[in-house]
């Protein structure tokens, strides 16, 4: 199996830690908490926002449409959609519906969503390569579309409120991180394409012990920001541990990884003795984008990438899970 194509769609508002920590200032005040914790601990300039002309599902079909172009894939050709948006407007129908009409799809392809907090995308990319290597399908798109308007507007307007005392607000700190984006990709066969980029293999494993550290909708994400950090680091740490058994990703061209903040990043690339070199940061301008984050960092770092290169996609989702997947540039 190969990846194809992948496209993003990068919202157009521009929302700075800055306009955020105004919009705190009466409960920073009030709390004796400093301005700028955003920038000095997340390590987020800035995050992205969808305009009032653009829908997080539009967005993504959008990015989907692109990626097929580039891939030069007909509509008609795809057998399998995969919607891994946590973004969702309603619980039924499923986003997918709203992507496989947008895109043009035929009846005959398969649509459903994979939801799995930030590590939805890369989970979708797996079931769709085990399908096409099946021969089940030949073409697979995989979308996302993140919307964290409501969510930061819902947190920013809690937060101001005379009982939310330190402890709350810290919680909910996590939430200003967020920002909104698309991506989309294209996948097939490798026989077919050998100008793709070849799917090699990963790894997976689950800490789901800690499935309450991390709790979120769109009205609020609530997070146990010490406790979370420590289990993702765990994990990910074992499951670095049991890949390299039958793994060699010390020497890998670019690491992507899932962007949540500076703090998480740099204990992940010291956790396992990552080249910092290797390892692109998006979160400063574009934020936690969910599990739009590795394929938009991907988007951002293709040009950079030479025939041959070796790249891992690896992040943590709530959970807890892990995924580690290599490919073949």
């Amino acid at each position: 199996m190969a990846l194809l194509s992948v496209a993003s769609t990068i919202a157009p508002r521009v929302t700075t830690s800055e306009e955020i920590d105004a919009r705190l200032a009466p409960a920073l005040k009030r709390l004796k908490l400093p301005t700028g914790l955003l920038q000095r601990v997340a390590g987020i300039e800035e995050r992205r926002n969808w305009d009032s002309e653009t829908t997080f599902d539009g967005a993504a079909i959008s990015a989907g449409k692109r990626a097929l172009a580039q891939a030069g894939i007909e509509a008609g050709q795809v057998g399998l959609l995969i919607n891994t948006s946590v973004t969702r407007k309603h619980l039924e129908p499923s986003v997918a519906v709203r992507m496989h009409h947008g895109l043009g799809l035929p009846t005959s392809a398969i649509n459903f969503d994979i939801a799995n907090a930030c590590l939805g995308f890369v989970n979708g990319m797996s079931v769709a390569a085990q399908l096409i290597d099946a021969g089940q399908i030949q073409y697979a798109v995989i979308i996302d579309g993140e919307d964290a308007d409501d969510i930061q507007v819902n947190t920013i307007e809690r937060l101001l409120t005379d009982g939310i005392g330190r402890e709350d607000f810290m919680s909910e700190f996590a939430s200003l991180t967020l920002g909104s984006g698309a991506a989309a990709a294209v996948l097939g066969p490798a026989d077919k394409h050998p100008e793709g980029h070849r799917l090699v293999g990963g790894v997976t494993r689950a800490a789901t012990e800690f499935n309450d550290l991390c709790v979120g909708s769109v009205e609020g994400m609530f997070t146990d920001a010490k406790a979370l950090l420590k289990g993702g680091l765990n994990l990910v740490t074992t499951a670095w541990k049991e890949a390299t058994r039958d793994w060699n990703w010390k020497g890998m061209d670019r690491y992507i990884t899932h962007q949540v903040s500076s703090v998480h990043t740099n204990a992940i690339i010291k956790a396992v003795g990552l080249d910092r070199t290797r390892v692109p940061r998006t979160y400063p301008r574009f934020g936690n984008v969910g599990p739009a984050s590795i394929p938009m960092t991907l988007v951002e770092e293709a040009p950079t990438l030479n025939k041959g290169d070796r790249v891992l996609m690896m992040g943590v989702g709530s959970g807890l899970n892990t995924s580690m997947m290599e490919l073949a540039w």
